[in-house]
């Protein structure tokens, strides 16, 4: 029944089409129009991917951090390593540059050696005061040696925040307001007017000033994914441009396929916008890959309609054809494509979500682009020359099909026996394949805040903050003399792991408040006794300026402390066992009966929901390889077909697999990816093949290897074409300067490489072997749907 629906369906569509052409490229024109003004709405991803849905726990232990201690990625960080910097004339203008800072409503404070604050015992009044490092502006090299002397030497409670005392190394620390954090003018601030301060710095001292911290690497990340998206849209239309006159030799028909393309990439922008999603990594992909999978379906149609007019040079009977034909297989290909990035949609990451719904929006749209504007446009165009024809009788196409039909007509043993070899193989390289990753590792490598990155990661051991929450269930209970030592405890297993930068905590404050009421004595930086605590903290409470010290480190009611420390960027196994050791000396050190202790921040978060993303992309893949067999099913209704059909795709997942684990490509959400995107693409072979070979089998009366063999001859050029564009196609994005884009494209570009050969070798001389068991005349003479006509219908090749 629904077959006979889809017979009549078609011709119905071609005549709606063709009757109403200029009405249509109105309506497309229209809404063409109504997207453009939508590009307007595109963003910035100004916040940071959310992967980790709001229920999970280690999401809502960070947001539980967060309430208490506010934003804690919110810092920017100026850094210079140069001992000429201890001059007057650049000490004073590094003090300026602070100054500068602080000026901006963005910032909220800094932290230099322009305001730092030095802990004094006033024996007067017994507290604690706050005094300048800087009273005066110094105005010769020995005073600048004086403060930093002082600085370097006596004030170890800044090592490691404001100085490194090995190298000389000095920083700044600016806090954006955290309510910009997420917001636009955040974008707006550190690009422009952060970078012409820093600019103007370098320029007058001859200073090189690294800058880095979350917010300047998301910023400019973002700014980067921004400005491939025009790279990969040139690229892609470039090159497939060029292998599509290759084919075609038709300057009309690559004319017509670059406008249909790049009405896809107005559409891809404009849904973007409409639906108000965010640039991010993955989204920034789309307008290329709607260009790589929209000019296959350039190739079914322009391809067809060529052939017709060779065939009888009637151009309304072509058109039509054209239409009724191929209109079917191709939305049929276009639907599992789409259904490959639809399963990321059920995901409860944002970052895929948005990226599978615009995706498959666009690759339905670019379907009913393609079968719109090419029959209309050339309705209006003189029939095609002879010479735009020659390509249908290429010989290097011929002498390519004939070693097809020789593989699987002479060969297939071999062909068998290259498979099982290839699939050992790949099986023990998936076995050396790592789950790992890391926080910076697909940044681009060859920019200045990457740089600036290894920068601060071999002054200040790291940018990534890691926080530790301890909860002692009292109040004041965190300065308690034996809270103080136990999280002093856990501060030294922190220290002992390489990877880690010393930890800041209450217990730096109180060791800080000894050395203070010892006149400064460096020797004193420890933690009190506890009848030196009862001193010292007599003197704390007289005192009127450590408040806010203590707003850094504690709650307000005194009750939950933090324990702050900076992560190197490391692989994720490795930082699993840094959470795991450090997991063990908190059980260790605080009794859960007592304590409520838990870890966060950034770079936990980051391990988790790298974690979380890979589990969730490879339920992705099985949906995809589900949904994709169940419509199979719909389609053939065979089981046998079914698992026939899976093999020739399955298998290239599998190899690209082992050459990871080869390779040394580890498993993480820019390369899993791969297989569902790819999966999705390379059964559109199939489904071409399977169904040319059902209509075949009709044609010949059931005889298995006529079929086989028309089938591979009447699709093969059609895949071999379509598949030489996926390939170069994908293979654009190995220009992007991000290594996760870098390692999708190679790997998509590979994989269906690998799917091609397999569905042209494998898949017929499966059929051919198999003919006694899937040559059930009840199970295939019937489908659900008649994906080609029963006329003849098939891309020829000559």
């Amino acid at each position: 029944m629904v077959a006979k629906l889809t017979q009549g369906f078609w011709p119905k569509v071609a005549r709606i089409i063709l009757r109403n052409r200029i009405l249509i490229l109105l309506c497309v024109a229209a809404f063409t129009v109504f997207l453009s003004l939508q590009w307007k709405h595109m963003r910035f991803s100004n916040t940071e991917a959310n992967i980790l849905p709001d229920d999970h726990p280690a999401t809502i232990q960070y947001n539980k951090f967060k309430s208490v201690f506010g934003e804690e990625g919110n810092a920017i960080v100026l850094g210079v390593r140069d001992s000429s910097l201890f001059t007057p004339s650049k000490f004073n203008r590094w003090n300026k540059l602070s100054k500068q800072l602080e000026a901006y409503p963005e910032i909220d404070y800094v932290i230099s050696t322009d305001n730092l604050k030095v802990l004094l015992k006033d024996n007067e009044q017994q507290a604690f005061v706050m005094e300048p490092l800087i009273k005066e502006t110094p105005k010769t090299k020995q005073e600048v040696d004086q403060i930093t002397n002082h600085l370097f030497n006596e004030l170890p409670f800044y090592d490691n925040i404001i100085y490194n005392s090995e190298s000389g190394t000095i920083q700044t620390i600016a806090y954006l307001d955290k309510d910009i954090m997420n917001e636009p003018v955040r974008n707006e601030f550190i690009l422009n007017d952060l970078t012409d301060l820093v600019k103007n710095f370098e320029e007058e001292t001859n200073l090189d000033v690294r800058v880095s911290g979350m917010p300047y690497i998301r910023t400019w990340n973002a700014k980067s994914i921004v400005d491939e998206i025009g790279l990969f849209v040139g690229a892609a239309l470039l090159i497939t441009s060029i292998i599509f006159f290759f084919f075609f030799r038709s300057f009309r028909a690559t004319f017509i396929s670059m406008c249909v393309v790049i009405i896809g990439v107005m559409w891809a922008l404009g849904i973007l916008g409409l639906l108000q999603f965010e640039i991010t990594i993955l989204t920034a992909l789309i307008p290329p890959l709607i260009i790589v999978i929209g000019i296959p379906n350039c190739i079914f149609l322009i391809n067809k309609y060529q052939q017709e007019v060779k065939k009888h040079g009637n151009q309304a009977l072509s058109l039509q054809r054209v239409i009724s034909k191929i209109g079917n297989a191709t939305l049929m290909t276009n639907i599992t494509t789409a259904s490959g990035f639809a399963t990321f949609i059920i995901l409860d990451s944002d970052l895929l979500k948005e990226f599978g719904i615009v995706a498959s929006i666009n690759i339905l749209g670019i379907f009913i682009l393609s079968l719109l504007i090419i029959p209309i446009l050339y309705s209006f165009m003189p029939l095609p020359k002879t010479k735009h024809l020659k390509h249908l009788n290429k010989k290097w196409i011929d002498l390519f099909v004939n070693w097809m039909e020789r593989m699987v007509r002479h060969h297939r043993i071999a062909v068998y026996i290259t498979t099982v070899v290839v699939l050992i193989l790949s099986i023990i390289g998936i076995y050396q394949i790592e789950i790992t990753g890391s926080r910076i590792e697909d940044l681009p490598k060859n920019t200045h805040y990457f740089k600036d990155i290894q920068f601060f990661e071999e002054e200040f051991d790291g940018i990534m903050p890691m926080e530790i929450v301890v909860d002692t269930k009292q109040k004041n209970g965190a300065s308690k003399p034996a809270n103080l030592k136990r999280m002093d405890r856990l501060g030294e297993v922190i220290e002992e792991i390489p990877e880690l930068s010393k930890p800041v905590s209450l217990v730096n404050l109180v060791k800080y408040s000894k050395q203070a009421f010892y006149n400064g004595i460096p020797k004193y930086y420890q933690l009190p006794t506890s009848q030196e605590n009862t001193f010292i903290m007599d003197v704390a409470r007289k005192s009127e300026n450590d408040g806010d010290l203590l707003e850094s480190f504690v709650d307000s009611t005194g009750q939950t402390a933090r324990v702050t420390t900076f992560m190197r960027d490391v692989k994720i196994d490795r930082m699993e066992e840094i959470e795991g050791d450090i997991q063990q000396a908190i059980i260790k050190i605080f009794p859960s009966d007592r304590f409520n202790v838990f870890m966060t921040g950034k770079a936990l978060l980051f391990l988790k929901g790298t974690k979380y993303l890979v589990k969730n992309l490879m339920i992705s893949l099985a949906l995809a390889i589900g949904l994709i067999s169940l419509f199979m099913a719909y389609l053939f209704r065979s089981f046998r077909m079914i698992i026939i059909s899976l093999v020739p795709n399955l298998l290239p997942l599998v190899i690209t697999a082992g050459l990871m684990g080869y390779l040394g490509v580890p498993i993480k959400p820019s390369t899993i990816l791969v297989f569902s995107i790819a999966f999705g693409i390379s059964v559109d072979d199939t489904i071409h093949f399977l169904a040319k070979y059902r209509q075949e089998l009709a044609t010949h009366n059931w005889h298995i290897k006529r079929s086989v063999y028309a089938a591979l001859r009447e699709t093969g050029v059609s895949m071999f074409y379509t598949s030489i564009v996926l390939f170069f196609g994908f293979s654009v994005f190995i220009i992007s300067s991000f290594g996760g884009t870098k390692a999708l494209g190679g790997l998509v570009s590979a994989t269906l490489l690998f799917a091609m050969l397999a569905n042209l070798i494998l898949l017929p001389s499966l059929l051919l072997s198999l003919e006694r068991n899937i040559a059930n005349k009840e199970v295939l003479k019937k489908p659900q749907i008649d994906i080609l006509p029963k006329e003849e219908v098939g891309i020829k090749d000559k």
